[in-house]
């Protein structure tokens, strides 16, 4: 018997993909972080500073570089490009169209999945498939950049000396996962 549809029941309850997921090997751990609010932010020099202010962060202006306040990160992808996470539950996509200057912001919270590798392989771990130098002189914590991860793009923020978050598309988040899942474990061996 079918049951019936009634407003309480009616939204569709979306689960994260690759939630709760998590992969320990001796010399790293793999672990899918809770949701998060993002936005794809685009804006020219003059708008910057009023963005800054309504997303309660200095937006980086330097590539590599990111900032964080009150549970909110920028990541410096472009001249005039940043991905804004918001962790806190606040909501960045609302608070920058409080900003009457030009901009582009795009909520892309659904589209993303964000994946924590952490130990002191890490570096060994993300390194199996980034070629980017990832060493702490090269790569401190608070960089970040747009790179790859094996066959698909990513965006990579160095959160601790032996930490990192991958953000990723939420297609590419099982690839993801199991790329580095397999690289922590030869990273130990």
């Amino acid at each position: 018997m079918a049951k019936a549809v009634t407003a309480a029941n009616s939204a569709a309850l979306r689960r994260p993909a690759q939630a709760g997921r998590e992969f320990s090997a001796p010399a790293a751990k793999i672990a899918v972080l809770p949701p998060a609010e993002r936005i794809s932010l685009r804006a020219p020099e003059t708008s910057v500073a009023a963005l800054s202010k309504a997303l309660g962060l200095k937006l980086p202006r330097a590539p590599k570089t990111s900032a964080s306040a009150k549970g909110r990160t920028a990541l410096w992808l472009g001249p005039d490009e940043w991905l804004v996470i918001d962790e806190a539950g606040g909501d960045p996509l609302a608070d920058a169209g409080m900003v009457k200057d030009l901009h582009s912001a795009v909520g892309i919270s659904h589209r993303n999945v964000a994946i924590a590798v952490t130990g002191q392989g890490a570096e060994a771990t993300l390194n199996a498939g980034c070629p980017q130098d990832l060493s702490l002189a090269v790569f401190p914590v608070g960089a970040c950049s747009r790179t790859v991860l094996g066959k698909i793009e990513i965006v990579l923020l160095r959160t601790a000396a032996d930490a990192f978050r991958v953000e990723c598309w939420r297609s590419f988040s099982d690839y993801a996962f199991t790329f580095l899942a397999e690289a922590a474990r030869d990273a130990a061996a």
